[in-house]
């Protein structure tokens, strides 16, 4: 069996499908397309033994939102071999534009596919409401795929404490903390971006609430590793490296070269942050 994921990806994909005993195939984003995954350099022959297809909307780490045409080409590959499609949508309520992002379940009613055949969708708590901590999401989708999923769940014994599950409820019934969040995250992108333009190529994402950078070559010496150690022990600055969250595929690593920066802290420690990296660009090169 095979399972598809995209490339860069968030790792748990590739660890589910070790785990699953499934071999793993990628699709590279591609950065002259706005991190788009080139799903063409898949071949029929890996489509075909196809399993499961993750897909990341919007993405991590690059940001990037798939549009409706995308969705219809999946599904379309979908429907000729057979395949599930994993749809994780945890950072849909965290996006830079005014509308929001386009959900795989959306997709799938506006192309006629309301039974959402071969389809799930995946969501959480932990990026909307910022408690990564309560391990708090649902799944939607194929009824026929989540009545065996709800089964392995129930032998799975992952069931939430009551404290866990008020909170759950309290997080999901308000909207406010989430707009809030939202903006908050818009102003890091708005004072942050400008300061590391100037030292990498930067741009803010659609949404998600990443930096998917890359590195002047002076600056990287042929290492995204390299960087983001030094820039840690000089510093004081995690970054994580963009090789690590992509795999070498169709000829090249697409993180390399590339850092990811998570504006998850304070307004104030992102801009203490986007200086100190700077700083430390100017003295690395």
């Amino acid at each position: 069996a095979t399972v598809v994921c995209p490339n860069p990806f968030y790792q748990i994909y590739e660890g589910a499908a070790l785990l699953a005993g499934a071999e793993t195939a990628f699709g590279n984003s591609d950065a002259a397309r706005n991190f788009a995954v080139d799903w063409a350099a898949i071949d029929e022959a890996t489509w075909a033994r196809t399993q499961l297809l993750y897909v990341c909307s919007p993405g991590n780490p690059t940001g990037a939102v798939m549009p409706l045409a995308e969705w219809q080409r999946l599904f379309e590959l979908s429907d000729r071999h057979g395949f599930v499609i994993a749809s994780d949508e945890c950072y849909s309520e965290i996006y830079c534009g005014e509308a929001p992002p386009l959900g795989s379940l959306e997709a799938a009613v506006a192309l006629g596919r309301g039974d959402f055949r071969r389809l799930v969708a995946f969501t959480s708590l932990s990026k909307r409401s910022n408690v990564p901590g309560l391990r708090s999401g649902f799944v939607a989708g194929d009824a026929a795929l989540l009545k065996s999923f709800l089964l392995y769940r129930t032998y799975h014994g992952a069931a939430m404490g009551p404290a866990v599950q008020r909170a759950s409820i309290a997080a999901w019934s308000d909207e406010a903390h989430v707009e809030a969040n939202r903006a908050l995250y818009r102003a890091k992108f708005a004072r942050v971006t400008p300061l590391l333009a100037g030292v990498m190529d930067v741009a803010p994402p659609d949404a998600g609430f990443y930096l998917w950078a890359k590195l002047p070559q002076q600056a990287v010496r042929g290492s995204d590793t390299a960087f983001a150690r030094e820039l840690l022990a000089q510093y004081n600055v995690t970054v994580l490296p963009g090789s690590y969250l992509a795999r070498e595929a169709h000829g090249h690593n697409p993180g390399q070269g590339r850092i990811r920066m998570a504006l998850v802290a304070g307004l104030d420690e992102c801009v203490e942050a986007a200086e100190r990296i700077a700083s430390f660009i100017h003295d690395f090169a």
